[in-house]
């Protein structure tokens, strides 16, 4: 069975956002064995949606819909395909008590134009979207079955995984169940990861799981896809793997499948009663925003300081400041330990960087890691290639990492594959 993808709006039609959505809906399909032979884009125009949506219902055995399911005046593919379809859309009052549930839980007002995501064509088949508003569907087009997702990736992914996969393969007649398994790692890049590897699928599992690797600096992902003909198949052809995978890659696993490094440091916190306060130099704060993000963080994060200047950094920890002092070890566990008596905070984190002042080929920055507690603090020096950018991203992993391992009881102090010995 053939397989189109289908993308709305304006935004990827004209570049200025990049379609990862339709890179992960391909590469997810190809994963499991079906075929996709065809991606078009749309914008968010009703004759050009319409025209796609009946093109593609005569030459696909199935199409994936992504956008258009939000609640503003350009989102168009609950109203554009039920008139492609020749029905009424028509109001679901189940999704709209799940939008409602949704904002009253936030402790927040529904809009009132949310109301149109549950305005869905007469017939259809809810997609369960258990993480948003969108109301996912699945309708029939002049025979062909379209399923319409979300844009936001990982509302999109979600459904996609557990719902429309799974959908896609009892329409095609293949009689399997799939799982991918997703291993999350800092510090070892691709190539080392497919050496440390090397081996484990045809040793253990006869070639019958595909391992896979994605890199997106500074985390790359471990990718296990395996079909089988039932759950336990699976589990049986997984497991020895995934212990493999654990034991090879080791400290660099970071999280795994959709839990997030952040994640995983929120989570240890709030079971151990602890909290967490930051310093970052050169960061713009981007290791607090991580953690506050997570719903979980609320009233863990004590206190997060950011400044370019080092003597503010000092004042902001009631450090108190020498004529001459230097971005190094001392200085970030006099910051951390500062930070943490005034914070209250159990824990805290000082991550400083220094840039190559010149621009050369191999300019960079060093940077300095210190975590502490109550009784005890660990620093850890590394140094990075690259641009300004590259810096950052790193730092602010390495950051997010070192706390990670300390909290854990793993070694800070481990080397990376991107690290450069310090002068």
């Amino acid at each position: 069975m053939h397989i189109e993808i289908l993308c709305t709006g304006d935004e990827i039609l004209t570049g200025k956002t990049v379609n990862t959505n339709y890179s992960y809906m391909a590469r997810r399909f190809g994963e499991v064995g079906l075929t996709v032979a065809r991606g078009t884009t749309v914008g968010d125009d009703r004759a050009s949606l319409a025209d796609a949506f009946r093109q593609a219902s005569g030459r696909a055995g199935a199409v994936v819909v992504n956008g258009g399911l939000g609640p503003t005046v350009d989102d168009l593919s609950q109203e554009i395909a039920a008139e492609v379809a020749g029905v009424k859309l028509e109001l679901n009052e189940d999704w709209l008590q799940r939008i409602q549930n949704y904002y009253s839980s936030r402790g927040r007002e529904m809009p009132p134009n949310n109301r149109k995501q549950a305005m869905l064509p007469a017939g259809s088949e809810i997609i369960e979207n258990p993480i948003g508003t969108a109301c996912g569907f699945a309708l029939n087009i002049d025979g062909t079955r379209f399923f319409f997702t979300p844009g936001v990736p990982r509302e999109m992914k979600r459904m996609i995984d557990e719902q429309i996969v799974p959908r896609l393969l009892d329409l095609s007649g293949v009689n399997i169940v799939t799982r991918l398994k997703r291993f999350h790692t800092f510090g070892i890049g691709e190539s080392r990861a497919d050496l440390l590897l090397h081996g484990i699928v045809q040793n253990l599992a006869g070639g019958s799981v595909k391992l896979g690797f994605q890199s997106h600096y500074p985390q790359l992902e471990t990718k296990l896809a395996v079909q089988g003909s039932s759950e336990r198949e699976l589990q049986q052809r997984l497991s020895p793997i995934e212990d493999q995978v654990r034991q090879r890659l080791g400290n660099f696993i970071v999280a795994e499948d959709d839990q997030t490094l952040e994640q995983r440091i929120i989570d240890v916190l709030r079971s151990s009663g602890g909290s967490i306060s930051t310093i970052e130099m050169f960061t713009g704060g981007s290791i607090a925003a991580r953690l506050l993000q997570l719903t979980e963080a609320e009233g863990l994060i004590k206190r997060g300081i950011v400044s370019r200047e080092l003597n503010q950094l000092m004042d902001a920890a009631g450090v108190e400041t020498g004529q001459n002092v230097e971005l190094s070890c001392a200085t970030a566990i006099a910051l951390a330990r500062g930070l943490r008596r005034k914070s209250g905070s159990s824990h805290a984190l000082a991550v400083l960087v220094s840039l190559d002042e010149d621009q050369a080929e191999a300019s960079g920055g060093n940077i300095i890691t210190a975590i502490a507690d109550r009784d005890h603090a660990k620093c850890r020096r590394a140094r990075l290639l690259g641009g300004r950018h590259w810096v950052r991203l790193g730092a602010v992993e390495l950051g997010l990492d070192c706390l990670r391992r300390y909290l854990f009881g793993l070694p800070v102090e481990e080397r990376i594959d991107f690290e450069q010995p310090m002068d």
